[in-house]
């Protein structure tokens, strides 16, 4: 039996920090307090889920009365995993999108719903008059170009496949988690290694999509770079933490599968202008 001695120094108030590791039959190898972020929109927390399909989405953080919520708007988790409409309990989730007061509501929600929407809408406005939140313009979160021509998110062609991304290429930034438990600031597209090339590309060209009348959109190819180098940019990892695959991640990939139906206002059709000082080819 160990020895209980007293303690000459000051009495321990901190509780240690546990490390955090992902199990290995998870899902997803998103680690639980990685999953939280702030709405760009609104500035209220949100937390990322990956789907069925692996496509993220963004639900309220607290859980809602199910009779109060429409039965299109009930997630439920499992494993990890969001998956649609309520799983019988009296409690459900919520879509983010539902209750941002920076979106237009696009179908009527009941009383409960719209009390809540003006609740985030109070606590929005306070944080834009004291300054602590600054919401994102609605130039940038759509597809306009800036004055580079650069397109906000663009479309990028990798692994036999289209993906739409969140950021411009230049602001893709790695999802691993470094030593000190912060997510990594460097970005994906690394001065040192192969660069992809803009380049006009059909529109639908992939199996299963409708086709789309006869048009060509700009496209950020890295089909031509190494398979080792696809898979970095698809798990969205910097060079350093690409050799190292046993970082956890800390964010979800920013990756959507593209479709030319629905991102119809993403699709470009001139190549962006080159940009001084940025790596990279245009």
């Amino acid at each position: 039996m160990r020895p209980n001695t007293a303690s000459t120094g000051s009495p321990r108030t901190r509780q240690p920090r546990r490390p955090l590791r992902v199990a290995a039959t998870s899902p997803s190898r998103l680690l639980r307090t990685g999953q939280s972020g702030r709405c760009r929109g609104c500035g209220h927390r949100i937390d990322w889920h990956p789907r069925a399909d692996q496509r993220p989405i963004a639900l309220h953080p607290a859980e809602l009365a199910t009779a109060h919520v429409p039965a299109s708007c009930r997630w439920h988790l499992s494993s990890g995993i969001a998956l649609p409409h309520g799983d019988g309990s009296a409690w459900c989730r919520i879509p983010h999108a539902v209750l941002c007061p920076h979106r237009t509501p696009t179908a009527p929600a009941g009383p409960h719903i719209q009390a809540l929407r003006r609740q985030l809408a109070v606590r929005t406005r306070r944080l834009i008059d004291t300054g602590a939140f600054t919401p994102t313009p609605a130039a940038a979160c759509g597809s306009p170009a800036g004055t580079t021509g650069r397109p906000t998110r663009p479309v990028v062609q990798l692994l036999l496949g289209r993906y739409l991304a969140e950021t411009p290429i230049e602001d893709i930034r790695c999802v691993a988690q470094t030593r000190q438990r912060h997510r990594c600031p460097q970005p994906v597209l690394a001065p040192h290694t192969p660069q992809g090339a803009w380049t006009l590309l059909p529109t639908s060209p992939q199996r299963g999509q409708l086709a789309l009348p006869a048009a060509l959109m700009a496209v950020y190819d890295l089909s031509r770079l190494p398979y080792t180098e696809q898979l970095r940019w698809r798990t969205q990892r910097c060079p350093a933490h690409a050799a190292t695959p046993g970082a956890a991640d800390l964010a979800l990939a920013g990756w959507q599968i593209f479709d030319p139906l629905q991102h119809t206002e993403h699709i470009h059709t001139r190549l962006p202008h080159p940009t001084p000082g940025r790596p990279g080819k245009a």
